[in-house]
Parts: C-alpha cells; sequence; structure tokens
C-alpha cells in the first residue's frame, strides 16, 4: 500500500532541508553514494514498510540503497549478514541491531572500517549515541518511534478497552531487545500511574513465536479466569495472543492491544480477534535514516537522535483514508 506523501519524491527537499543540507549538495553532488539498510529480519511488514521509505529517499537523492538481511530476528542471524555488508564497504549502513549488546562489536568493526554507522528502529547499548562515554556510543544516531510513549500508549488503549480494571499480562519477545524493552516499562509505568484498578501481571516471552504466544494466552487464562486484557508488544506476539482468546472462547471478553499494524493486524481489528493497534510510521523511519545518511557523508551535521510518531488504529477508523495510510506494506 502507498505511505502518504513523506514517500513521495518531492518531500526530498523538505527532508533534506530539515537536517540541513544545502539543495544544490544533496541534488547535484557528484559522488555517488551507497547505503546499506539491514533490518532486524526481511519478511516482516514493518521492514517490508521500511525498505520502501529508504527507497523513496534513495531515489529522490540519487543514492544506491543496498537491502539486505536475514529470515528472523536474531544476532546470530543478523552478523554474518553485517559482516558480508561491512566487506562490501558501503558508504553507510542503516541497520536495526536485534540485540542492544551482541551488536555492539560486530558494529564497530564497520565503525573502524571507516563507514558511519546508524541505528534505525532498534539501538545498541543505552541508544544515546555521541556521548563520549561507554563502548556503544559511536553510531551517528538513532532513528525510531519513542516506544516507551508507544507502550503507554498501549495501555491507555487497553484500560479504556476494559473498563478501567481487571488483570492483564505483556505478551513479549525476550528480553534484551531495545524496542520491546521500552515497550513493556512504558506500559507497565502508565498502568501503574494511571491505572490502579488494572492488575499487570508476569510478562510472557514467547521467542517471537506466535503459537507460542497463542499456547501461553490460553495458560494465562487458566491460572487467571477473570483475565480481561493483553498486551502484544510485538506484531507475533499480538498475532498469537488473538488466536489464544479465540482459541480459548473468550473474543470480546479478553481485549487484545497489538504494536504495529500490517495487514494481517487490520484484518484482525476487523474481524475482532484484536481491538486495537498502535501504529508506528516506519516509512518515515527508513526515509529519514537515509535522508540522515546522505546528509553525514555530504558534511552535514545530523541529530543524535530522531523520532517518528504513532497512529492508534481500531474498529471505528480502520476504514479512515487518513488512517489507512499508516497501514504496513507486506
Amino acid at each position: 500500500m502507498e505511505r502518504r506523501s513523506v514517500l513521495k519524491s518531492a518531500m526530498a527537499m523538505a527532508a533534506v532541508a530539515a537536517v540541513g543540507i544545502p539543495a544544490s549538495t544533496a541534488f547535484a553532488q557528484e559522488k555517488k553514494y551507497s547505503i546499506a539498510l539491514i533490518p532486524g529480519l526481511t519478511t516482516d511488514a514493518f521492514y517490508i514498510t521500511m525498505r520502501k521509505g529508504a527507497q523513496a529517499a534513495a531515489d529522490a537523492l540519487g543514492v544506491e540503497l543496498v537491502f539486505q538481511g536475514g529470515p528472523e530476528f536474531n544476532p546470530v542471524v543478523q552478523v554474518p549478514v553485517l559482516d558480508a555488508i561491512i566487506a562490501r564497504k558501503p558508504s553507510a549502513i542503516l541497520i536495526a541491531p536485534t540485540d542492544t549488546t551482541q551488536l555492539v562489536q560486530p558494529l564497530r568493526k564497520a565503525n573502524d572500517a571507516g563507514i558511519p554507522v546508524i541505528t534505525v528502529d532498534t539501538f545498541i547499548g543505552t541508544g544515546k549515541y555521541q556521548t563520549g562515554a561507554g563502548d556503544a556510543d559511536f553510531p551517528l544516531s538513532y532513528i525510531a518511534s519513542d516506544n516507551v510513549l508507544g507502550g503507554r500508549m498501549a495501555a491507555r488503549a487497553l484500560a479504556n478497552a476494559m473498563g478501567g480494571e481487571g488483570k492483564v499480562y505483556v505478551s513479549n519477545v525476550k528480553p534484551g531487545i531495545s524496542t520491546t524493552d521500552q515497550r513493556e516499562e512504558g506500559f507497565k509505568a502508565e498502568m501503574k500511574e494511571a491505572f490502579p484498578k488494572v492488575t499487570v501481571l508476569e510478562t510472557q516471552f514467547n521467542e517471537n513465536d506466535a503459537n507460542k504466544a497463542a499456547s501461553q494466552l490460553q495458560a494465562v487464562f487458566a491460572r487467571n479466569s477473570d483475565l480481561k486484557g493483553v498486551f502484544g508488544a510485538n506484531l507475533f506476539s499480538a498475532l498469537g495472543a488473538g488466536n489464544g482468546v479465540q482459541q480459548a472462547g473468550q473474543t470480546g471478553n479478553i481485549k487484545v492491544v497489538a504494536f504495529d499494524a500490517p495487514g494481517s493486524i487490520v484484518d484482525n481489528i476487523k474481524s475482532g480477534l484484536v481491538d486495537v493497534a498502535i501504529a508506528q510510521h516506519p516509512a518515515e523511519i527508513g526515509y529519514y535514516g537515509v535522508v540522515s545518511a546522505f546528509a553525514h557523508l555530504t558534511g552535514q551535521s545530523i541529530p543524535v537522535s530522531i523520532g517518528t510518531g504513532f497512529t492508534v488504529i481500531d474498529k471505528t477508523n480502520v476504514a479512515d483514508p487518513n488512517v489507512a495510510k499508516y497501514i504496513y506494506s507486506e
């Protein structure tokens, strides 16, 4: 599906101006740059949409985009891909690191080889770069959604859907992934601060396996017959939770809030398996990743962090054209 105008090449002028690139530099450079985008995994609609945004920026700026990744969100899979990209010596690397610590040294190899690194969607270390402190501050910038805020938005949506009280839990991937860790953090903080009648049960980690997430939902419900809601911190967590609710015969009784909005989640919203989706703007992340890398390569300064927004999708607005623009490509 086509994204909003941020994907149109006409937006390139505004985008480069936002990071301070003179238009004459941006569109009349003599050197041909190559920018590599390494996603968390290649088959996820979130990263497919991110690639489209990155390609739109690359086309507008006249740079080559190299897109290469692995089939699963796993540092063991991602590191060999990164090594292969480093061997190609691109002008810059955009990467969604699959672990906050295990990708530090592999990415340092790129940095030591003189290849600028920008992280997108996820980060290494604390995500605070160019501070002169720690061993993971060398990337130039971190471009992503505010995942703590997104988790808070999910908590508000879920609490409102279930009437502000009851038992809930977070269905998550595994500890050590920056984005999903932050979403859980924001979710729990918002529930504690704003919804004292909501009890947050122990987090269930599913290793990005929707079938496991479905089984976990049924197991939690078996232990807590008064379960009222679940927050799926990523696509597979939410899909699995929704299926688990259906298998338990509790559709409509146990509310499900998903993070991200590919077509599969939107279909589940329409059918009632999922109640709300907190949609990031992955095309913008890819777009501004390429623009920022280009700005650095052409001698301009760039922000150490760039944030993008969210759109809340539910049954009341899923058909609205202004909302449909934020549904991810698959």
